[in-house]
């Protein structure tokens, strides 16, 4: 009962340690590193949401960045003051032009836009199996920011919306860094996780012992996708600008690298990899404008992405936690209970998670 007790008060330790944190950063450091600590809490949400699809289901997708911008561009416009509004997007319907919510309710209307575009995107391509469904996620992306550049009266096409509120902060942000690495950790301890894991080691298997493989797989798809709209959200409220071309393929490159270096299916790898790669790009930048050597953390980026490709292709973690958390082996029996539960359809996997 040790480890469990742990368990259990590991993520009030992890919230009151963060709120320290925050409070020490705010109080020390200069605007240039807090907005980089800021980035880094946002690519940890990312890079931890995009894992519960690639790492947990073994789906290969490429459209985060997508989910991003729909997130960000919902949050934006709902966030946007109605006089600029009035101005500079004229096409809005009457009733959401007159509308300027506080962050909170944008972002969480822009998670769910981004969920229920997942839902929709889901039932196509989640047909598809390896590098064409990572073809078709990518061609999501391209598509998406096609249709915002063209929804000019809606989005300022290429222009973007400038001028947004500068919201975001430390509080936000490491706040919901803290509310996704719980909710894909409840996730991935339930029956519900246990069926995505399944899927990922072997599909027929997992389909002869009874489990849902289309329902699970977009339930791990939208789950990601929700995260990473809140994450667009806060990312366009940090910069104070969105624009179509900041969700690109290099974005979602680089939180795949975060995944596969973390470890595909490991929370904690995620985070770790995220904080790792985002620090090493913003030292390198310096180094970079001075020797007019552009590009350079890319290439290294890559270089360090083949050699754990080469030398540790599980990624630094592999799919396990840190030994200090895991479960004890007397709670293995109430897991397989749930699991049957839910692979019987009664919906017990989803009850179990929280």
């Amino acid at each position: 009962m040790m480890g469990w007790n742990r368990l259990r008060w590991f993520f009030p330790m992890l919230i009151l340690a963060g709120a320290i944190l925050v409070f020490v950063l705010r109080s020390t450091m200069n605007d240039y590193v807090l907005s980089i600590v800021c980035f880094t809490g946002i690519n940890i949400i990312l890079a931890v949401s995009l894992n519960v699809t690639n790492g947990f289901t073994g789906l290969f997708s490429l459209g985060h960045p997508a989910f991003m911008a729909v997130g960000g561009y919902v949050a934006a416009i709902l966030t946007f003051p109605v006089a600029r509004k009035a101005m500079l997007l004229p096409a809005l319907p009457a009733w959401l032009a007159a509308q300027q919510w506080s962050l909170l309710p944008a972002l969480i209307l822009g998670g769910l836009g981004a969920t229920f575009a997942a839902f929709r995107v889901g039932f196509s391509v989640l047909r598809l199996k390896g590098h064409y469904l990572a073809v078709a996620t990518l061609g999501f992306l391209i598509i998406l920011q096609v249709l915002i550049t063209n929804l000019e009266s809606y989005t300022r096409g290429p222009l973007g919306l400038n001028g947004l509120p500068m919201l975001t902060n430390l509080w936000w942000v490491y706040v919901w860094a803290v509310i996704t690495i719980y909710v894909c950790w409840k996730v991935k301890h339930s029956s519900l996780g246990r069926s995505m894991l399944a899927i990922r080691e072997n599909e027929i298997a997992a389909e002869c012992l009874g489990i849902p493989l289309a329902r699970t797989r977009i339930m791990s798809f939208a789950l990601g996708a929700f995260f990473a709209g809140v994450a667009g959200g806060l990312w366009a409220h940090l910069v104070t600008a969105i624009t179509p071309t900041t969700f690109s393929v290099i974005m979602a490159f680089n939180l795949v690298v975060m995944v596969v270096v973390g470890g595909s299916g490991s929370i904690t790898g995620a985070a770790f990899a995220a904080v790792m790669l985002t620090v090493v790009v913003e030292v390198l930048r310096p180094l970079e404008e001075s020797l007019e050597a552009y590009g350079i953390s890319e290439v290294i980026v890559a270089i360090g992405l083949l050699l754990i490709l080469l030398y540790r292709p599980q990624g630094l973690f592999g799919s396990q936690e840190p030994a200090f958390v895991v479960r004890q082996r007397q709670r293995v029996s109430g897991e397989v209970g749930r699991a049957s539960s839910y692979q019987n359809g009664k919906g017990g996997g989803i009850k179990s998670i929280f």
